[in-house]
């Protein structure tokens, strides 16, 4: 009877539009759910027939059913927490970590960046999922072959012996030569400039090191370095031992043409590994195929340094975890040392909305999703990384309540249906009367 049939159509509207309110629900309960993306709720009508049972055109429907809840992976806006380990994408693409979830062991995808270190050093989210990633050589060096769980070394990093200096200066051209001969142990007196430098030794101890530089003719200086012989094995603390010499060579326009080394800087630090070999950059002369311009110069003007560097460090303690803009996750150390242990993988697929709700802000992937490619920050359509931020919710809150009413009227209507049909077939039963 159709008055039966309307009654049961209304039925499937009142649990449509049910199920809908539900979706609505979850959506505003998980507006401050980091990482969240907002459903929607999509209908399908249905036939009482088969489609292959020939034109139908008269005959009504039979109600309505969800076909699905679909996810919308628009962008959530970013929230600053000014964390070092929170991360944020911004654009495509899911963290990948891994670890158990309800029981079900494997990877898991996630757009919620709440990272933190745990005791044994692992980057883990909020579930102690350890967060995945291109792993790091001993040097920092990122090697995109192998992935797995990024961890921080904890114990103290090893000291790294100095084997470089560079001295970016200027050396007055209006400088005189010394009246009296070089000696060092007056080295103040008997040259024109002078800077010093601290350098490592294998033990990680500092010392320092000090270059005098002294002009010779025309266009032409030496460079002495001495160390305080209480810092050598053998030496006398308070007299200077001259470690290295050389001599530079500048053009009638300043530029530095050519660098002699006549004795290499040696030293012998007590301690230490004897004989650490240490080099002296003033930057490429002419002679090496260089403008003579990067480095050390030689103009009219006062002698001045604008710049020096050396490549050793002393031991330091784990001070801490950051992770740069392309991914990179650093350790900090006391010494002021920051070394990569990897890079953040992010993952992306052909279909973000084939992907599976795991719950606790996770995705798993599906045959309908596709297999997940990975890469890094920023290649390949990847978002990029927000670092000391976090993804918001996207979902509308107004938007929600507006839908709320839709579908609250809605079942209004439904229900309208089942009481009129029920009147309806009231009247037939009086009929008898």
């Amino acid at each position: 009877m159709s008055i039966l049939r309307a009654m049961y159509t209304g039925v499937t509207g009142i649990n449509a539009e049910g199920e809908a309110l539900g979706t609505v629900g979850d959506n505003i309960s998980n507006i401050n759910t980091v990482g969240f993306k907002e459903q929607r709720t999509i209908f399908q009508d249905m036939l009482g027939h088969s489609i292959t049972a020939g034109s139908a055109s008269a005959m009504p429907g039979s109600g309505v059913m969800v076909g699905k809840i679909s996810q919308l992976f628009t962008q959530g806006s970013l929230s600053t927490t000014g964390v070092s380990t929170d991360v944020a994408l911004n654009g495509d693409g899911f963290f990948m970590v891994n670890g158990v979830v309800d029981g079900v062991g494997g990877n898991f995808y996630t757009r919620a960046g709440t990272f933190n270190i745990d005791k044994d050093g692992f980057l883990v989210n909020t579930n102690a999922l350890k967060v995945q990633g291109y792993q790091a050589s001993a040097n920092g060096t990122i090697t995109s072959a192998q992935i797995g769980a990024l961890k921080v070394p904890t114990a103290a990093l090893p000291p790294a012996v100095t084997t470089q200096m560079t001295i970016t200066a200027n050396l007055d051209s209006n400088a005189v030569v010394p009246a009296v001969a070089w000696d060092p142990q007056s080295p103040a007196t008997t040259s024109n400039f002078n800077t010093s430098m601290q350098v490592y030794d294998s033990l990680g101890q500092a010392h320092t090191v000090n270059i005098y530089m002294r002009k010779t003719a025309a266009n032409t200086w030496d460079y002495h370095a001495l160390i305080d012989g209480g810092q050598l094995t053998g030496g006398t603390a308070g007299t200077n031992v001259e470690v290295g010499t050389g001599s530079l060579a500048f053009t009638t326009d300043g530029a530095l043409n050519t660098v002699t080394t006549t004795t290499a800087i040696s030293a012998n630090f007590v301690g230490a590994t004897a004989g650490q070999a240490i080099a002296l950059d003033y930057g490429v002369p002419i002679s090496g195929g260089g403008t003579g311009l990067d480095g050390t110069t030689q103009f009219a003007g006062p002698s001045n340094v604008s710049s020096q560097a050396q490549d050793g460090y002393s031991s330091g303690d784990l001070a801490g975890v950051t992770v740069d803009g392309d991914g990179t996750v650093r350790g900090m150390y006391t010494n002021g040392q920051k070394i990569a242990v990897g890079q953040l993988a992010i993952a992306k697929f052909r279909s973000n909305e084939g992907l599976g709700r795991a719950g606790n802000s996770l995705w798993i992937e599906t045959r309908d999703s596709g297999v997940a490619a990975l890469g890094t920050a920023g290649a390949g359509g990847r978002g990029a990384v927000s670092v000391g931020a976090l993804e918001q919710s996207n979902v509308d809150l107004a938007k929600q309540f507006v839908d709320l009413i839709a579908h609250q009227r809605a079942f209004q209507a439904d229900s309208k249906t089942i009481t009129t049909a029920d009147e309806m077939l009231q009247e037939l039963v009086n009929i008898k009367r």
